[in-house]
């Protein structure tokens, strides 16, 4: 399992990702339905980087290209969107 910081090290380079390429980041804001102004205001705060883990783990041809990009495995992307996103439920006996 990533340590925390390495899990927020590699959502770091998820968001550069996303965000380097308009029609990545035009799908990641429809599908979150974030306006420019709001991507900008939450730009590099833990829970938009939760986010677009949750976005980029949820579409698998994203996550692989992704992945392959940033030569990791989609194993340690998935590992990040854990790491970093909110708590499984299941943890806690809900």
């Amino acid at each position: 399992m990533l340590s925390e910081s390495a899990a927020e090290a590699l959502g770091t380079r998820v968001f550069e990702y996303v965000t380097g390429d308009p029609g990545r980041l035009l799908r990641f804001m429809e599908s979150t339905g974030l306006s420019p102004d709001a991507l900008r205001r939450a730009a590099g705060t833990p829970e938009l980087v939760a986010g677009l883990l949750d976005h980029v783990v949820a579409d698998e041809e994203l996550l692989l290209a992704c992945a392959g990009s940033l030569d990791v495995s989609p194993e340690q992307i998935a590992q990040a969107w854990r790491r970093l996103g909110p708590p499984d439920p299941d943890e806690f006996g809900a």
